[in-house]
């Protein structure tokens, strides 16, 4: 079974399509669950409520994880509480975001 660690590791290659910085470093990933058969949920936001591409973040979350040791299923069950707000970056994803030319 892949561990949490390994996992949030993972999602770093999943990057908003919009922004072009990676979801865990937006903080767009709240949490990770898994069970025994290696069925992996994550707990995500978006940085705004109409994002169309919520269908293409789902798939590049699958490609980044269904190759880790124990996975067998991804789904994402998108949250809205508590709302994502700049304060969720990391300081990288700060810094990528300054980088870009987002103040």
């Amino acid at each position: 079974m892949a561990s949490d660690d390994e996992i949030r590791e993972a999602m770093k290659q999943v990057e908003d399509p919009e922004l072009g910085v990676n979801v865990v470093d937006l903080g767009l990933l709240y949490g990770v669950s898994q069970d025994e058969d290696g069925n992996v949920v994550l707990e995500m936001t978006l940085t705004s409520m109409g994002c169309p591409l919520t269908e293409q973040i789902i798939a590049d979350s699958r490609r980044a994880l269904e190759p880790l040791d124990g996975v067998s299923s991804v789904d994402v069950n998108w949250v809205w509480d508590p709302p994502w707000g700049p304060d969720k970056m990391t300081d990288e994803g700060r810094f990528m975001m300054k980088v870009m030319g987002f103040g």
